[in-house]
């Protein structure tokens, strides 16, 4: 399944749709997709593939990804926000890991990571663990021309 397949399926909030839908296209971190210089796309769409596939139920206003990569890892804490928690999740994707696991060796005879990580692209989380969930207030405001009070994304505001 696709991630646009999986986004389609999703509770996800419609400006985090919207957001990732460009990231898919141009691979760039956003307002609502954020991560920083050393974190590869390819690697940071197998991650939000993960998070589409864990909580599909989840209304997700943002993603942000504090990571580190190698060759064969992608490694670092996910926050998921929503309009009232936030999720902490510690993760580990590790292609050698997975390659050990089912055993594939290369010609020279190492952990085949290639072969795992496009066999089983974002299916290579040796971790995967909710650390915390922190409840956040959501911030109520007026727009100037509404008749009710709107909420709004605390942490985005």
């Amino acid at each position: 399944m696709t991630l646009a397949d999986l986004l389609d399926r999703s509770s996800a909030a419609s400006p985090f749709r919207e957001a990732l839908l460009r990231f898919i296209n141009d691979g760039r971190s956003s307002e609502r997709i954020r991560f920083g210089y050393g974190c590869p796309p390819v690697k940071v769409q197998r991650t939000l593939h993960k998070a589409l596939v864990e909580y599909p139920a989840l209304p997700i206003e943002s993603i942000e990804l504090r990571a580190s990569s190698g060759c064969e890892y992608f490694r670092g804490t996910l926050i998921v926000r929503t309009l009232t928690e936030e999720r902490h999740i510690a993760f580990h994707w590790d292609c050698k890991w997975r390659a050990e696991s089912e055993g594939w060796r290369d010609w020279f005879g190492f952990p085949d990571q290639t072969r795992a990580a496009r066999e089983f692209d974002w299916d290579c989380f040796r971790a995967w663990n909710e650390d915390e969930v922190i409840q956040v207030a959501p911030l109520l405001v007026m727009e100037q021309d509404a008749a009710r009070p709107v909420l709004v994304d605390a942490i985005l505001a």
